[in-house]
């Protein structure tokens, strides 16, 4: 069972796509700012992370390239999961070391296409 660790800070979205993995089969951490998601990141060692972009202590910009300078953590999979939706955000969050970028509003089945192909390149890296 692929282990996921997402970065929310949001209650109720976090509950609510957590629950929807669940359901399809992934073993889901949460984290709820940017220095739970480094703390947790190291402890956990998830297959891919779901990282908000608007987080407090350390935004999700911050946390990723963290995670990405970390001999420990820099070859998991980062997906920025994201409100922000500009045209340059995708690049900037590239740009940071996310491996991938999804909006919100949750699409389901665009995020489980995301996760499988991270996973995938997870797997052959």
């Amino acid at each position: 069972m692929a282990k996921i660790l997402l970065v929310e800070d949001d209650d109720a979205n976090s509950d609510m796509l957590s629950r929807r993995l669940v359901r399809k089969g992934f073993d889901v951490v949460v984290a709820f700012d940017g220095r739970d998601g480094i703390d947790a990141a190291g402890r956990e060692r998830p297959d891919v992370i779901l990282m908000d972009l608007d987080l407090p202590e350390i935004d999700g910009w911050e946390a990723t390239r963290l995670l990405k300078s970390n001999k420990m953590t820099n070859h998991i999979p980062v997906i920025a999961f994201t409100a922000h939706a500009m045209s340059d955000d995708r690049e900037k969050a590239l740009e940071a070391g996310c491996d991938d970028y999804d909006t919100k509003p949750l699409n389901l089945a665009r995020l489980l296409a995301k996760i499988e192909t991270s996973l995938k390149r997870g797997a052959n890296s």
